[in-house]
């Protein structure tokens, strides 16, 4: 910029900022330097680097340690807000919160209202057409029109100056909407310039605060002024607002007709009022405007069927005096048309486009043909005729016919729908079911069968089913940061413990029977404390890995608008997927082990041997979440949700109905099964086998 502006000063000399035009586009054109002026800009830049850094290459800082991590803890600080003050030149520092509540107030009251995208567009275009005809017309040059010109507009933004001088504990603030980058920016910048110029000429204008306090001054020197006397002003509360548009409007039209000649303006004035009648009776007058009434004979031209002979017929009149819907009278029965009809033709080349389309000129042909092409996906239009189509936010789709914006449908699975409904009903049952178990093994605590495969284990385990099973209703229903959190950690430790009381239970079944001989080291193991340190171990591994995840990257609800066309998917982001998968893969693990320790204790005897029916929920239990992954990976959305569900399910299902149903199945129906002679005849007879 330096060796820019260098340079033009040297090649125009004292033209530049003459030269250069007001609402004109400034340009970016850099001349040659030349070599005597580069090797000044190369020498200024040197000594200027020089003297910026320090003897260790790094720039010098004006700052001392302790001040620029003071400014960087206040900009860190989101607590706080800092701002300008109204007056006087002070920097605030507020409470956010306090900020925002008293800002969100203003917005809330009658002077401000909410708009949509539709209305920014529909002002966009308004004031660009307006644009368009004014430079066909010649009002506007090329360089006003190109400044005029706003493409892409900023929203305004508004923000408050708090006012101190008040001297209140909690200040009152003066909004600003600063109208940067908005449409009618240029249109307001040029008009202020024009404005100042005719205003400087009254001596009732203040120019700025010197020029109030040299008036002011200058009053007191001329003025009587008695000791008694006391000085007082006025303020006006909200002046902007309180002045209607048209009243505005009408003073400045007034103002800007008065300047430069008062006669001029009086001759206006009583031209406006002039009425007159001419020598053939017509009245002639003006309007507010300084126009003439709009008063017009309607004439139809009209041909002989031979075309020798044509003339004009009257058929019609318009009268602007007349009131509204008699200014225009028309005898449609006088007019003829082309060829001698009475029918209206159609002069036509194209059917006007309906709204949720667009035109498209014909290459070659007339501007009034065209073609109308349906608005792209998330546009729409809601004129006829419409040149383009625009985009709707981010929030918004199109209708079906593509006029106008409507909200996105936020989808999730819920209870009302089908499949929520057909997952929340099989939870529910099964559930029951497994609290059905449980109170059966509770009533028949001191049966044989309930006594001989660990009964307080069988409780848990239970227990913990019917919590697996009740899990899923988490994930059913519009995800929260809570829901979020619980859900795949909640059923992360439920099914280690779950899985790791399975484990403990097959061990104990090995245990019992590899120490039925009296002088073995496995009956020091015998009891409650190893299927208590395996539960307990077995889980915490997996409540670290839980807790490790909510700390480092915990789940959050996310609105994903991108996944499905005209929908926002409510859905819960694992954080870390690396996380997640390692929970199944500890799950797995688990069940892996518990597995393999069952399949190499399935020849036990038959009174103790649960390590069959542990080895077929086990296998139940990996197939599951084998095929969940691929399924999981493969499905978007609630169907996600949905697959993972029905896992969860399905591996609760085939634990409850492999190894606690054959037990049911004797208690109630077999009973005469469920005795300790029974259990015993089965002992020796596996043995002898």
């Amino acid at each position: 910029m330096f060796a820019r502006n260098l340079t033009l000063k040297l090649l125009f000399g004292n033209d530049v900022t003459d030269s250069v035009q007001l609402f004109k586009r400034k340009s970016d054109f850099v001349p040659h330097l030349p070599s005597n002026v580069e090797l000044f800009v190369k020498a200024v830049e040197k000594t200027l680097y020089t003297e910026s850094t320090s003897a260790h290459g790094g720039c010098l800082d004006n700052l001392t340690t302790m001040e620029r991590q003071a400014l960087k803890g206040l900009k860190t600080n989101n607590d706080i807000i800092i701002r300008p003050a109204d007056k006087g030149g002070l920097i605030v520092v507020m409470d956010r919160s306090y900020y925002l509540e008293t800002m969100k107030s203003m917005l809330l009251s009658d002077a401000y209202a909410e708009i949509t995208i539709d209305t920014v567009t529909q002002m966009h275009d308004m004031v660009n057409r307006t644009l368009v005809e004014c430079k066909g017309c010649g009002l506007l040059s090329e360089d006003l029109f190109s400044y005029f010109m706003v493409e892409y507009p900023l929203v305004p933004c508004m923000y408050g100056l708090p006012k101190v001088h008040k001297n209140r504990w909690l200040p009152p603030f003066r909004p600003i909407v600063s109208g940067a980058g908005w449409i009618t920016e240029p249109i307001s910048v040029y008009l202020d310039t024009m404005f100042k110029k005719v205003l400087c000429q009254y001596d009732y204008v203040l120019h700025d605060t010197q020029h109030f306090l040299t008036g002011l001054y200058e009053f007191f020197e001329n003025a009587n002024i008695k000791d008694n006397y006391i000085l007082t002003t006025l303020d006006v509360e909200s002046l902007f607002t309180c002045i209607q548009n048209e009243i505005g409007i009408k003073m400045v039209r007034d103002l800007l007709l008065s300047n430069g000649s008062m006669d001029i303006y009086k001759l206006l004035h009583y031209i406006r009022n002039v009425i007159f009648k001419t020598s053939d009776g017509d009245e002639v007058l003006f309007d507010i405007n300084g126009d003439t009434p709009a008063i017009y004979d309607i004439l139809n031209w009209q041909a002989s069927p031979n075309g020798t002979v044509s003339k004009y017929v009257h058929v019609g009149h318009f009268d602007s005096r007349a009131p509204s819907g008699q200014d225009i009278f028309i005898n449609e029965s006088l007019i003829l048309w082309h060829g001698g009809s009475s029918k209206i033709p159609r002069s036509v080349c194209s059917e006007s486009c309906p709204t949720g389309t667009r035109k498209a000129v014909r290459r070659g042909e007339p501007a009034c043909c065209f073609d109308c092409i349906p608005c792209s996906k998330g546009e729409i239009s809601n004129q006829t005729d419409a040149s383009n189509c625009f985009r709707c936010s981010e929030m918004q789709w199109p209708n079906e016919v593509q006029n106008t914006c409507v909200q996105k449908r936020h989808d999730f699975l819920s209870y009302e729908e089908a499949l929520g409904a057909g997952l929340t009903g099989s939870t529910v049952v099964l559930s029951i079911i497994t609290a059905s178990t449980l109170c059966t093994f509770v009533m028949y605590r001191n049966t044989p069968i309930v006594k001989a495969n660990n009964r307080e284990l069988s409780y848990v385990i239970l227990f913990v089913l019917f919590l697996c099973f009740l899990c899923p209703l988490i994930f059913i229903g519009k995800p929260t940061e809570l829901t979020c959190l619980l859900r795949q950690t909640g059923f992360g430790m439920l099914f280690s413990l779950c899985v790791s009381g399975i484990l403990a239970k097959t061990i104990i079944v090995v245990i019992a029977f590899k120490a039925t001989n009296p002088n073995s080291n496995l009956r020091s193991y015998m009891g409650h404390r190893t299927p208590c340190c395996i539960v307990s171990f077995g889980t915490l591994l997996q409540v670290t890995l839980c807790i490790i995840w909510l700390t480092v990257t915990p789940p959050f609800p996310e609105m994903n608008m991108k996944l499905e066309e005209g929908k926002i998917i409510l859905q819960c982001k694992e954080g870390s997927e690396i996380m997640f998968y390692c929970i199944l893969g500890y799950l797995g693990l688990l069940a892996s082990v518990s597995f393999v320790v069952a399949f190499l204790a399935r020849a036990l005897p038959d009174s103790f041997n649960e390590a069959k029916f542990i080895s077929f929920s086990m296998i139940v239990f990996v197939s599951v979440w084998l095929t969940f992954i691929p399924a999981y990976i493969s499905t978007t959305g609630k169907y996600m949700v949905a697959v993972e569900i029905f896992a969860i399910v399905a591996s609760d299902a085939g634990i409850l109905f492999c190894i606690f149903f054959p037990k049911c199945y004797i208690i109630l129906v077999r009973p005469e099964l469920n005795t300790r002679g029974q259990l015993l005849s089965n002992v020796n007879t596996s043995k002898k086998k």
